[in-house]
């Protein structure tokens, strides 16, 4: 039988994926030593079985070090298969060098993870000028895509809906929420002048005043995308816009001015957060399978 175990914050999700797979859920005991060092302990019997490591990567500086030792405890007990089951997949942002001497992080953290493990399984990575996780993972690697899991909560959830992307990198997967959620979409332009600075440009919307907003984007982290697209959409005259987001990061106080703007914020459970309302675990689930 399949072992499931999950590091800090994804307790829940792994629970699911474990009843979805009727594998049995196990434990990863860590603590905090004093000095700051991670204790790591597997207190269940690992040999000759397959492990399925649940990590989300949302705080990667945090996580890394107890996860690659889990893993090679893990492979050290006689663990004869590895899976990370990475929802939210970090370090995806830097694959090129910008300015000489910067480190290319993506190819980097690559590394790092394939060295530990047999398989990854991610959601939604934000591949940017990468074309596929292969590119820079040497071991199997499999991107999912949560677009439908959006698309269906819409449906279900927001009456008259449309359907709004950020930016021109965002008209295929938007278009694709849109048709599987049979409403109508647009998209905006963006320009990002630096990590918390946003310009929205909002076009004329006066046809669409009968529609609930409905903003859709991969990840939020500042949240200066939504925010400023929320604000513009509200001074256009439009409804308190529906934010919906695969990964929710939300730095800061970024939630909490969000949600003052919005009708309601609603993100998958890659990433545990308050505003989760859409479980990615039977995804993982049939992907595993």
């Amino acid at each position: 039988m399949r072992l499931i175990l999950p590091l800090p914050g994804a307790e829940a999700l792994a629970s699911e994926i474990a009843a979805g797979l009727s594998a049995e859920l196990g434990a990863v005991e860590t603590r905090r030593f004093p000095d700051g060092e991670s204790y790591v302990r597997l207190p269940m019997e690992v040999a000759g079985r397959e492990v399925i490591i649940v990590c989300t990567l949302a705080r990667p500086d945090e996580q890394f070090l107890r996860l690659a030792f889990a893993a090679r405890a893990a492979r050290e007990l006689g663990a004869t298969r590895l899976t990370l089951v990475a929802p939210y997949l970090a370090y995806m942002r830097q694959d090129k060098r910008f300015q000489p001497g910067e480190a290319l992080t993506s190819r980097h953290f690559a590394d790092l993870i394939s060295r530990e493990f047999d398989a990854l399984i991610t959601v939604d990575p934000h591949l940017h000028r990468h074309k596929a996780l292969s590119e820079i993972y040497p071991i199997p690697a499999t991107a999912l895509r949560a677009a439908p899991l959006l698309a269906d909560w819409i449906r279900l959830n927001v009456e008259r809906p449309l359907i709004i992307g950020p930016d021109i990198e965002s008209e295929q997967w938007v278009s694709q929420v849109a048709e599987r959620a049979a409403a109508p979409h647009l998209v905006l332009s963006k320009q990002r002048h630096g990590d918390r600075d946003v310009e929205i440009a909002i076009p004329d919307l006066d046809a669409w005043r009968d529609r609930q907003p409905v903003l859709i984007d991969d990840i939020v982290s500042s949240g200066r995308t939504m925010i400023e697209t929320a604000e513009g959409l509200v001074a256009e005259g439009l409804a308190k816009p529906v934010c919906v987001a695969v990964h929710a990061l939300f730095a800061d106080d970024a939630y909490q001015r969000l949600s003052d703007l919005a009708r309601s914020v609603v993100s998958t459970n890659t990433v545990s957060h308050p505003s989760n309302g859409i479980s990615v675990a039977a995804l993982l689930v049939e992907a595993l399978r």
